[in-house]
């Protein structure tokens, strides 16, 4: 689909509205502005692995100029992708407007052939630099606390994605069972896609049956409970931005659901992106402490970093031999502590030389 979808600026129709600028509009993206709505230019702007992206400039009728982000996929695929973030942005925004870019609306272009669908959203001029810590995390933290699951449950009312993967975000009661059936959607996904690896099949299946209830389930016994709270569910430094105008920090491209705070920054641990700095993860403790068993915390923050990577090991295929080896470690780390195998039973732990390395282009501490 990555490519497919860029055709769609090198393909141009009659049915498509070419206005000053490279980007081409489309009647159902117009039909959000308001009567009178002037289009002063649409052009390309950032870029995007599976969808094209650009910045519409219009005059309103009253005179007043604005800006506006708006995104396009292809396919059914694209369509689960746009649907998605526009209800993942939307439920951010509800809880947290000064946090998250306004989403205006999502839809299918009215020219088919491929089928378009769009997401629309106010454009906020920001930088990319890594977010300051204080501030994200104070903000994170807010989000998670203040956030109200409308079903009291776990999961979101649409499909949302993490990358280009939907993710299995049904309404689930039990954290536990919620992550479970979460984890193993995507481990299901990496089989599939990256091929079977017997070894690490026969790791997940001993996290399943043993570790997840012990470790996740420990949350929800003893008087225990989890509150679903609202969380980004993609929350890398690449999808935050800091406003040159007044300095707030907001984040995008979500794939939000109501989970366990701490699953957000169970992504921060994972070692390719920048925010794996622990500056983040220790600066969010402080906003927002651990749950009870708190001695168990990073234990269960090593778990939330494995669905993490075999998602990112699903989004990039072949590209993630060495995301799959650190789910693999992780795996056999927290097997050994929790429901170890007896002597001579368990799968060949890796060597030095099995070892694969990210590419440069995959390792964003590398830029």
């Amino acid at each position: 689909m990555s490519e497919a979808v860029h055709d769609l600026l090198n393909d141009p129709r009659p049915d498509i509205l070419f206005v000053s600028g490279d980007f081409p509009l489309d009647e159902s993206v117009l039909a959000n502005f308001p009567r009178g709505t002037k289009v002063l230019s649409a052009n390309r702007f950032g870029t995007s692995a599976w969808t094209i992206t650009a910045r519409v400039n219009v005059e309103l009728p009253d005179g007043a100029h604005a800006r506006y982000f708006l995104k396009c996929a292809i396919e059914e695929g694209g369509r689960i992708m746009m649907e998605g973030e526009y209800n993942a942005m939307s439920e951010l925004y509800k809880t947290m407007p000064n946090f998250v870019p306004k989403p205006i609306s999502w839809g299918r272009y009215r020219v088919g052939n491929p089928d378009t669908y769009y997401l629309l959203s106010d454009f906020i001029d920001m930088n990319d630099r890594v977010p300051e810590p204080n501030q994200l995390c104070s903000k994170l933290a807010q989000l998670h606390r203040s956030s109200v699951s409308p079903t009291g449950k776990f999961g979101m009312h649409a499909t949302t994605c993490q990358g280009r993967t939907p993710q299995a975000v049904s309404w689930g009661s039990s954290w536990t069972e919620f992550f479970s059936n979460l984890l193993q959607h995507v481990t299901d996904l990496d089989f599939k896609t990256n091929g079977y690896w017997e070894e690490l099949d026969l790791l997940e299946k001993r996290i399943f049956a043993s570790v997840i209830p012990r470790l996740i389930g420990a949350l929800e016994r003893d008087g225990r409970s989890v509150k679903p709270c609202l969380i980004h569910a993609d929350l890398w430094e690449g999808n935050t931005g800091t406003s040159y105008q007044t300095g707030d920090i907001y984040i995008f491209d979500s794939g939000a659901f109501y989970a366990h705070n701490e699953m957000e920054i169970g992504d921060w641990r994972c070692h390719y992106n920048k925010i794996h700095n622990k500056i983040y993860t220790r600066t969010y403790l402080r906003h927002y402490g651990p749950s009870e068993p708190k001695e168990e915390w990073d234990d269960r923050n090593r778990m939330y970093s494995i669905y993490f990577n075999v998602i990112y090991s699903v989004n990039h295929m072949g590209q993630g031999k060495a995301v799959r080896q650190t789910v693999y470690d992780d795996l056999y780390y927290l097997i050994d502590k929790y429901t170890p195998f007896s002597e001579g039973q368990g799968p060949p732990r890796l060597n030095q030389f099995d070892r694969a390395s990210l590419s440069t282009e995959r390792d964003h501490t590398a830029t």
